[in-house]
């Protein structure tokens, strides 16, 4: 009885402690927390909200001057056989996950046909002197007192602007989004440790969502920039 007492106790902690990891491990990253889609005046218009978090290794790298490059990814397709499209459709409302509750998106891509694909890189950066972070943007900049309200606006992601005679209104499209840090920018000895490590590894991998035109309203204000 003792025994399996001790037993009992020691996987307890087990648990306890794989909890805690996989707490630490979900906080620190970088994961999609929303998705929309604008049609203005100029066309439509993709824009993702992402959760990010730096552990200890990339915040003390940037501490000490170090500039970050984060590349924010859109892409939109659409399927070559709408009836295709419904089929896998029914099917993933049909398929359930065994990690989550709500249904697993299945989608063959390599039967799709892209319409659009843009990027942009966002560097992010601290200043030893003035101890304030930077947030650029090709020749545009903002300054930050604070890592976390420099953080707030990184994560705010926007496609270029969609013709809107790229998108049918009858059908469904697939966008897809991505904010992942580009290791390749940072200094060589540092990317030696990128690329043996998951220190760098600030992926959110690709998120992706159905959209169809005919629902989408136009919004007064235009897309964001």
């Amino acid at each position: 009885m003792h025994c399996c007492k001790k037993l009992l106790s020691w996987l307890l902690r087990c648990m306890l402690f794989g909890w805690l990891f996989v707490a630490t491990a979900q906080a620190e990253g970088v994961s999609v927390s929303k998705v929309e889609v604008r049609l203005g005046e100029a066309g439509y218009q993709l824009s993702a909200s992402f959760d990010i978090s730096l552990n200890s290794v990339v915040q003390e790298a940037l501490s000490r001057g170090i500039p970050l490059y984060f590349v924010g990814e859109f892409s939109l397709t659409r399927s070559r056989w709408d009836w295709l499209d419904n089929a896998q459709q029914s099917l993933s409302r049909r398929i359930k996950s065994y990690f989550v509750d709500e249904p697993v998106l299945t989608h063959w891509s390599w039967l799709d046909k892209e319409i659009f694909q843009g990027e942009q890189t966002t560097k992010l950066s601290y200043n030893v002197l003035t101890r304030r972070y930077r947030i650029s943007r090709g020749a545009l900049f903002q300054n930050f007192a604070s890592l976390e309200d420099a953080l707030n606006t990184l994560s705010r992601q926007s496609s270029p602007v969609i013709p809107a005679e790229l998108m049918k209104k009858e059908g469904k499209y697939m966008a897809a989004a991505r904010l992942r840090l580009d290791v390749t920018q940072l200094p060589k000895p540092l990317q030696v440790n990128a690329l043996t490590g998951n220190d760098w590894t600030l992926d959110s991998a690709w998120y992706r969502w159905v959209i169809n035109p005919a629902d989408i309203t136009v919004h007064s204000e235009g897309p964001t920039e």
